[in-house]
């Protein structure tokens, strides 16, 4: 078995009744263990799907049905350490994001060890969302794959339909345990175990047949009164209290500014309830964010201590940012938005891009290792960069260019809607080149304009009167 490789992402899940317009939303930061990792955004036909999949990193055979679905994809553009398609849409609108790396302990790894050979990050998505009609669905195969080949990591995996979003979470080598969002709530999930009370008699959770009898026999569960997997399954460790927690905490201090949290506290809870409802534009606020207007702030003006003490969400290992999007209001066949962005998500926007299309855009799938300025992720990755050299001087440029942008998009996507829904022809992979065209001409406005104005206040310069 090769070196896995551990990546550090933050989910957010949002239930139907939760968001704006009535979607589920389940998002999440692909973060990785470099800066730079170059990304692809296509689509899998069913002729391209493995029927015999072979792991890279692990080296585990699966034999996959020979119905598969069509699906949106993010996978690595160099393919050394295989596929990790990170996320995607199929065409029976149900959304997979994998994997939200997560934390274990001993006790649990004393009784069911990671297996050598099994399934991890790299394989899931392929593994699960081609075959799968509903988000339930989802966490069936998810659960039976790890129960028959085991996995060698600790993962958090989000899936959703229309109707549902689910969460699981792998325990140990072959266990794991699911629950399902409330239609009225969300999820800011960072690399730790995230689900804490678990009623396995419920109708909103499922989990593998024999857990809670381990939980009873090796004498797991540390609370009096309830089940709570966190503290069985998962850790509570200095790290987490500047790694993981605070970014728990942000996320619901932005949804419910009202109620007053310890950013280190190990016990944050899992399932929240916001003080409004959520759009696309606050999910993305948020997976961009890094404590602003707090003394956390590394771009902010606390003491150095303060600003180096917790891991932000908006990091600049972010490789992409996905928010896989079910509509409600709209026909099936627009159902599906995967909106997208590549590179570090402070001077990013992202894109809605239809699911139910045959390809991508090339300025989107194309990208490889060499950099590149006429790709979308090497542009996105050097604005990040440049923004980065000086935040308050460049703020402003990305501040208009988010407002601009993001309207674009939402207008391009409104016309494709209402035609739609009006019953006219309308191109879906023609409306995502013109989101493409789009997002790729502002992105490179907002570089030249950055070029221009940081070059006036350049170190390197000495100016007289004349």
């Amino acid at each position: 078995m090769k070196k896995a490789i551990k990546g550090s992402c933050t989910t957010i899940l949002v239930g139907k009744k939760a968001s704006l317009d009535g979607s589920t939303i389940i998002s999440r930061n692909d973060d990785g263990h470099e800066a730079l990792d170059p990304e692809q955004f296509v689509v899998i036909n069913p002729d391209d799907q493995p029927r015999d999949y072979t792991a890279v990193i692990s080296g585990v055979n699966v034999k996959l049905p020979d119905n598969p679905m069509r699906y949106t994809s993010i996978p690595n553009s160099v393919l050394t350490n295989g596929i990790w398609p990170a996320a995607g849409i199929n065409s029976a609108n149900v959304a997979m994001s994998a994997t939200e790396t997560i934390t274990t302990n001993p006790r649990v790894l004393g009784i069911d060890p990671y297996v050598v050979g099994g399934i991890g990050e790299e394989d899931l998505v392929t593994l699960v969302l081609p075959y799968i009609h509903t988000a339930r669905e989802g966490v069936e195969r998810m659960g039976s794959l790890l129960e028959e080949f085991g996995t060698y990591e600790p993962n958090g995996i989000g899936f959703s339909d229309n109707d549902e979003v689910w969460w699981l979470e792998t325990i140990g080598g072959h266990h794991w345990a699911a629950k399902r969002i409330p239609d009225d709530a969300y999820v800011v999930a960072p690399n730790r175990m995230n689900i804490d009370d678990f009623d396995f008699n419920a109708d909103d959770t499922l989990a593998s047949a024999d857990l809670e009898d381990m939980i009873a026999n090796y004498h797991l569960n540390p609370d009096f009164d309830r089940v709570n997997l966190r503290h069985i399954f998962g850790s509570a460790s200095v790290k987490d209290t500047v790694y993981n927690n605070p970014r728990a905490w942000f996320g619901q201090k932005y949804f419910n500014p009202e109620i007053d949290q310890d950013p280190q506290g190990q016990d944050l809870p899992f399932i929240c309830h916001a003080n409004r409802k959520i759009s696309i534009e606050d999910v993305k606020f948020v997976l961009s964010s890094h404590y602003e207007n707090t003394k956390y702030d590394p771009y902010g003006h606390g003491s150095e201590d303060d600003k180096k003490l917790f891991r932000p969400i908006g990091i600049n290992r972010n490789h992409d940012v996905h928010i896989l999007q079910i509509r409600n209001d709209v026909p099936q066949a627009i159902a599906g938005i995967h909106w997208l962005a590549f590179g570090a998500n402070t001077f990013n926007t992202v894109v809605p891009f239809y699911a139910n299309v045959d390809d991508t855009p090339a300025v989107y799938k194309n990208a490889t290792s060499t950099f590149d300025l006429n790709n979308m992720y090497w542009l996105s990755c050097t604005t990040a960069l440049l923004g980065d050299t000086d935040y308050d001087l460049y703020e402003d440029f990305r501040n208009t260019y988010e407002l601009e942008a993001m309207s674009a998009y939402r207008k391009i996507q409104n016309d494709t809607d209402a035609a739609i829904v009006a019953g006219k022809d309308a191109n879906l992979a023609q409306a995502n080149e013109d989101l493409a065209h789009e997002a790729f001409t502002r992105q490179t406005k907002l570089l030249g304009d950055m070029v221009t104005f940081g070059s006036e206040h350049m170190k390197l310069r000495y100016n007289l009167n004349d």
